[in-house]
């Protein structure tokens, strides 16, 4: 559970508040239909059908694996919900308008059947990153105190890419199975564009996308201007490279070629990105612990609860503990009292490294009123419940 954020300007207008979410509903939903119906048209029902379920089976593990990640202080569902929904719709529909116009330009000018490796060596790199990129680009405009870091920019950027290689999926597999069935001997069909898609590569269009994230991710956390610039830029431009290459190495080389650029250089650079992430976490953890003591000064905290807020494990026995005495309810209370915990040793981490805006204390009086509600909240909570097992009547 996500501990509530707390509005940095007062009263919320209502065309941010019903407005937007309603445009951003019917602009995915919009799109979701384009695609699906292009889709259908070009490899029919069933196929569409087959590559459903062929998309599904590698997009949970890559979803769960970001979900993994971002669990010291978890990123709000809805706007999970949201970077996954625009990969899937809106990146996507924009990509197919633009590499189909790059397709066709590519037969003008280099010959019937020479489109298409145009589109996906030069356009697709350029296009789909941006698309893809212009979320998290949206997250750190717009809702900037929701992006705390390198790791806010991989999941943003991670589950937005998923969106979109689920969507992509659907097409490619529906495509295959139209054409060759599930395939034989001679024609490789469904079942082999599964196995290069699905199982050997299912983190290609997450790992080109959290290039950007890690740019945003370094821009957010630094005082200097020309990083913040250039940065992201950077990010963009290794998202784009390792793209090119990729398509290229599929589109225009051998096989040998593909499976050199497959173990040299995208299995070397994903295990880099998981050392990356693995260290980030271990340095948010380190945050949070430096930050308790002054907590425990404020009364924020109880002395007794910092080696339980100090550590994932312990802060998953404790709900763990907690669900067994006094319930599924006690320990959402305690989940959301943790959180609050994480946001407010963030915010004032950044404080100190001076890379907040002008109303960074604002929010720092939020957090703490949110901190103090979600402790009070998880209390009561674990007193209904004994209440309950005694037999007493429920304190209002």
């Amino acid at each position: 559970m996500t501990s509530p954020r707390p509005s940095l300007h007062g009263h919320t207008p209502r065309r941010l508040t019903v407005l937007l979410p309603v445009a951003a509903a019917v602009l995915l939903a919009g799109c979701g239909l384009v695609l699906l119906a292009v889709s259908t048209a070009e490899v029919g029902l069933v196929a569409e059908l087959v590559g459903v379920a062929g998309a599904l089976l590698p997009v949970g593990p890559v979803v769960a694996a970001f979900l993994w990640v971002d669990r010291w202080e978890p990123e709000p569902a809805k706007l999970l919900l949201l970077a996954f929904a625009w990969g899937a719709c809106v990146a996507t529909v924009t990509a197919l308008l633009i590499n189909n116009t790059a397709e066709a330009v590519g037969d003008l000018l280099l010959g019937k059947g020479n489109g298409d490796k145009l589109s996906a060596v030069l356009s697709a790199p350029l296009f789909e990153e941006a698309a893809k990129g212009a979320f998290v680009v949206g997250i750190l405009i717009w809702l900037r105190h929701e992006f705390d870091g390198v790791i806010d920019g991989i999941v943003y950027a991670g589950l937005c890419a998923a969106g979109f290689a689920f969507t992509e999926n659907i097409y490619y597999f529906g495509r295959a199975f139209a054409e060759h069935g599930f395939g034989d001997s001679t024609n490789p069909g469904v079942l082999m564009a599964f196995v290069l898609r699905g199982v050997l590569a299912p983190f290609t269009h997450p790992l080109f996308t959290a290039m950007i994230g890690i740019g945003m991710g370094v821009a957010v956390g630094t005082r200097d201007k020309r990083v913040r610039v250039l940065a992201p830029l950077a990010g963009y431009l290794a998202a784009v490279v390792l793209h090119a290459l990729w398509n290229a190495a599929a589109t225009l080389g051998t096989a040998n070629t593909f499976l050199n650029v497959y173990f040299l250089v995208m299995v070397p650079i994903f295990v880099a990105v998981v050392m990356l992430v693995n260290w980030h976490r271990k340095r948010e953890q380190r945050i949070v612990a430096e930050a308790l003591p002054r907590m425990v000064d404020e009364e924020l905290v109880v002395p007794s609860e910092v080696d339980l807020l100090a550590s994932l494990k312990g802060r998953r026995q404790w709900r763990s503990a907690v669900r067994k005495e006094s319930g599924s309810a006690a320990a959402r209370a305690v989940h959301g009292y943790q959180s609050a915990v994480t946001e407010l040793a963030f915010l004032r981490h950044k404080i100190a490294r001076g890379t907040t805006g002008e109303e960074a204390a604002v929010h720092q009086r939020k957090l703490v009123a949110v901190v103090v509600a979600h402790r009070a909240r998880a209390v009561r909570a674990a007193a209904r419940a004994a209440e309950k097992d005694q037999g007493a009547p429920a304190t209002p």
